[in-house]
């Protein structure tokens, strides 16, 4: 197949590099930045630059832009799109990318799937971007009532390919909903977390749980924050129950309430463990 992918940041870089790695298919690379797709050239990630225009050429599409510009990108170049292909996206939410673009884009005879690569790094650019990032990964598929069983099959057949160690079909909702606790409310935790005034004094304190508690807070806030605000409902539920629960223990330790918070303690870790079983026991069906 020929494969474009349309903004060669971390995760698009990251696919044609594993694409080239893992498959024969021809890949080609479009992007404002001329440093990006130059690098990709020299570093054979993909075969040659495409130009919107030229994307009737490609079956398969992958838009991987941020949120905003990845709908502007596929609403006004939905008439350059092969009709009967394939134009996928990457963003990490999914029900609002959906209802804006899949309807103009089947008008214009191109079915759009909504996927989520589920991988990323605390840098962005095609500079950090690598062709090992997936092989750990869940690649999620949004398909909805209009999603013919054909496109579903060829997709998946792609990601696994392309060497995602599992393929995950969901619908917009649930994607977001779940999105919003094990991606989103992280980042948000994470980035509060930071802007206490310890921060600056714990060099020579700190160790893997700093470490782990603080990485996604060196994140890009240009495509934070419309990814937060485009799935606001499920993010706000998440962290209306996370602080509900911090609540709990900030009061039994103000308190001197050991009891409780023996409790909550030991209830957390064995929803922990319980989490850690039922998803080794998924990832292994």
């Amino acid at each position: 197949m020929k494969i474009a992918i349309v903004g060669l940041g971390l995760i698009g870089g990251s696919l044609a590099k594993a694409i080239k790695k893992n498959t024969s298919h021809s890949c080609f690379g479009l992007d404002i930045s001329s440093h990006a797709v130059n690098a990709a050239l020299e570093q054979e990630a993909i075969d040659a630059e495409i130009t919107a225009d030229k994307l009737n050429t490609c079956d398969i599409v992958i838009v991987s832009l941020h949120p905003v510009q990845t709908v502007d990108f596929l609403l006004e170049n939905k008439d350059f799109f092969k009709k009967g292909g394939i134009v996928i996206d990457t963003c990490g939410v999914k029900g609002a990318i959906v209802d804006t673009v899949q309807k103009p884009l089947a008008e214009a005879g191109v079915s759009f799937l909504g996927c989520h690569p589920m991988a990323g790094r605390e840098f962005s650019g095609f500079d950090y971007s690598v062709d090992n990032l997936f092989e750990k990964a869940s690649f999620i598929m949004t398909p909805t009532s209009d999603t013919s069983p054909q496109v579903i099959k060829t997709v998946s057949d792609f990601a696994v390919e392309t060497g995602f160690a599992k393929v995950v079909v969901s619908n917009t909702q649930e994607h977001d909903e779940i999105i919003a606790y094990t991606s989103q409310l992280a980042h948000v935790v994470s980035s509060s977390y930071v802007k206490s005034p310890s921060l600056l004094r714990q060099a020579g304190f700190s160790a893997g749980s700093f470490k782990d508690l603080t990485r996604v807070a060196k994140l890009n806030e240009d495509m934070w924050t419309p990814l937060f605000l485009m799935n606001a409902k499920a993010l706000v539920s998440e962290l209306d129950c996370i602080i509900g629960h911090l609540s709990e223990y900030r009061d039994a330790i103000a308190s001197n309430d050991s009891e409780t918070l023996h409790e909550l303690l030991k209830k957390g870790r064995e929803l922990k463990e319980l989490s850690n079983e039922q998803t080794a026991k998924k990832m292994h069906e």
